[in-house]
């Protein structure tokens, strides 16, 4: 009986923090996108009804990982990331993979289009849970702690480079080096690696045009501001307009065909100049608070698989956030990162919830509750 009540305990304060930034989501790509949608597709509800769906979709996913024991994801670990691996192959086949902007992401399943690196990320954590908790003992040494890690990593960064999608490739390799850190690898080795990769990012941004204007763009945006500066100085203008409490719902003029995609990578952008600084602050607030609950979590986890698996799940919402935030007030160069719960997306909203939902078995089954 105590084991049935533990099984459906929540982190009612992690839950709450998500719940508001998908009702908030939803409210701001209706807004962000009804005119684009209504330009584009006749229909003002055009992105904003696929994406109710995808929310409740979401829900019920949750429902159903936070009631599988973790431990059964570990057990599975290298039977998901084949079939990652797998899926992110077929997404380059020609035929297979469906292209838009220029990138193989995404693959076609009746009506639905699934984007498998995203599902890379759920892969990648579950694999190195399992990984770093088994190898404990000897994880220091490079032929444990490194190398069979590297080995999976760069399969997937170079299938996910392939598409190509730099951010999230850049954004597995922070996640990994972030957990075998914790994890107790030797800093040396990590740091050794860091700087091994900077000869091959400096190739990758340089034998590719649109890199070289993104950094160009991030670096001197006022130098073009018609063409490679464009759009973050129309982001910049979306903060300024907004002032203290923004414009309003609806109110933003930016999203009118200044940004790209407002709906998308930008809607913390349309965020800032409808709610102000107030909206921005209570959103930061909210992630805050999910990464603080979610690192907590992984503290009291009842054992190494489920602290790992709370942590790597946590850094999937929280870095992102973070990459997402920088990338729109010019911290960081433009990466094509969705603002988990809040920006248009089927994929990403799954992956979500469905850390969410993980998140929360592990909290259900922690050293607290076991006693």
């Amino acid at each position: 009986m105590a084991e049935e009540a533990r099984r459906h305990e929540w982190d009612y304060m992690m839950l709450l923090a998500a719940l508001c930034l998908t009702g908030l989501g939803l409210v701001m790509v209706f807004s962000s996108s009804s005119v684009l949608a209504e330009k584009r597709f006749g229909d003002p509800y055009y992105f904003f009804m696929p994406q109710v769906m995808y929310v409740l979709l979401g829900l019920l996913f949750m429902l159903v990982v936070k009631n599988i024991p973790y431990q059964i994801y570990c057990k599975l670990a290298y039977v998901i990331l084949a079939l990652t691996v797998a899926a992110l192959i077929l997404v380059l086949i020609p035929g297979i993979g469906h292209k838009a902007g220029g990138a193989y992401r995404w693959l076609r399943l009746g009506p639905f289009s699934v984007q498998p690196s995203e599902g890379a990320k759920l892969a990648l954590v579950i694999y190195l849970s399992y990984s770093l908790a088994s190898k404990q003992g000897n994880i220091k040494k490079f032929s444990y702690g490194i190398v069979p890690h590297l080995f999976f990593l760069g399969l997937l960064i170079i299938l996910i480079l392939a598409e190509p999608d730099l951010g999230t490739a850049t954004m597995l390799a922070a996640i990994a080096a972030i957990m075998m850190f914790v994890a107790g690898v030797r800093p040396a080795y990590l740091l050794s690696l860091g700087l091994a990769m900077l000869p091959v990012l400096y190739l990758l941004v340089m034998r590719n045009p649109y890199r070289l204007r993104r950094i160009s763009a991030f670096l001197s945006p006022w130098d073009d501001p018609l063409d490679t500066g464009y759009h973050i100085i129309h982001s910049f203008l979306a903060f300024a307009s907004g002032g203290l409490t923004g414009m309003g719902p609806g109110g933003g003029r930016q999203k009118l065909f200044y940004l790209p995609e407002p709906h998308t990578d930008f809607i913390f952008s349309v965020v800032g100049e409808e709610l102000g600084f107030l909206g921005v602050f209570f959103v930061t607030v909210l992630f805050l608070l999910l990464i603080w609950r979610g690192i907590a979590v992984a503290l009291d986890a009842y054992d190494l698989q489920g602290t790992y698996l709370a942590l790597g799940l946590t850094l999937i919402i929280g870095l992102q956030a973070f990459m997402n935030m920088a990338v729109v007030v010019g911290l960081l160069p433009t990466k094509g990162l969705a603002l988990p719960f809040i920006s248009y997306g089927g994929s990403s909203m799954l992956v979500n919830f469905i850390a969410l939902g993980i998140i929360m078995n592990v909290a259900a089954k922690s050293r607290r509750h076991a006693q």
